[in-house]
């Protein structure tokens, strides 16, 4: 059983390519979340890291093509696979013979992300020991200015398993993020060009004006401390 606190303890302070090959070290049944945004630092600094490179990515059938473009770039760009993970069709289709295609700007945004973001997500980390996302300390100070390096994750971990969860670039900011894409010449998407900072479902994602915090773009019609769609549900258990 790995001792989280004194894992934790000893990558607190390290590089996020240090952390990676740290992860990557301990276990081999480990995946990374590639969520299409500038999360691809990860996948740029692991490529090089290890032969047994598991990615993978939440299709939730509301992404911008320029999101979908983009994923096949990175597939093809490091001649990696990327695991594509849909949600049950059945879910879907009930959601929205009940509830039209837009019921989360009445209702809030969880149900619809439960079923196309969660329970997918569920499924796939039942069949892994560890996984690695790109959450930073910065990226919302409603809800992650906490994330540890490395942590138990409680809302996915289950009786049998504790999920073990590492967050690499929770020391780094938005530019030392974008210095680092910059000069690897890594990939990105495109939309980053056009103001949006966080990017996720098009319906649920827009621009930034200059000034605004990058997660203003998500979810807008919504209190700021549950800007969470559930991926990191344990940042709001947190703060309870």
């Amino acid at each position: 059983m790995t001792d989280i606190e004194s894992l934790r303890a000893g990558l607190q302070d390290q590089s996020p390519r240090a952390i990676l090959k740290a992860a990557l070290a301990r276990y081999d049944n480990i995946a990374i979340s590639f969520s299409g945004a500038e999360d691809v630092v990860l996948i740029e600094m692991a490529h090089k890291l290890t032969d047994n490179l598991q990615v993978f990515t939440l299709d939730t059938g509301r992404l911008h093509p320029e999101t979908y473009r983009f994923i096949e770039n990175v597939r093809q760009h490091y001649g990696i696979q990327i695991d594509v993970l849909f949600p049950d069709s059945a879910e879907v289709q009930e959601l929205v013979n009940n509830k039209g295609l837009f019921s989360f700007y009445q209702d809030g945004h969880a149900e619809c992300c439960g079923i196309r973001k969660v329970n997918p997500l569920r499924r796939k980390l039942a069949t892994v020991d560890a996984w690695i996302t790109g959450q930073r300390r910065d990226q919302s100070p409603g809800t992650r200015n906490h994330v540890p390096v490395v942590q138990a994750d409680d809302a996915f971990s289950t009786t049998d398993k504790t999920l073990v969860k590492f967050n690499p670039l929770a020391n780094w900011s938005s530019k030392e993020v974008w210095d680092y894409i910059r000069m690897s010449e890594a990939p990105y998407n495109p939309l980053h060009e056009k103001g949006f900072v966080s990017i996720g479902c098009q319906p649920c994602t827009r621009p930034v004006l200059p000034g605004q915090h990058e997660r203003e773009g998500r979810w807008w019609w919504e209190e700021a401390t549950q800007k969470e769609c559930g991926l990191h549900a344990d940042n709001l258990i947190a703060r309870q």
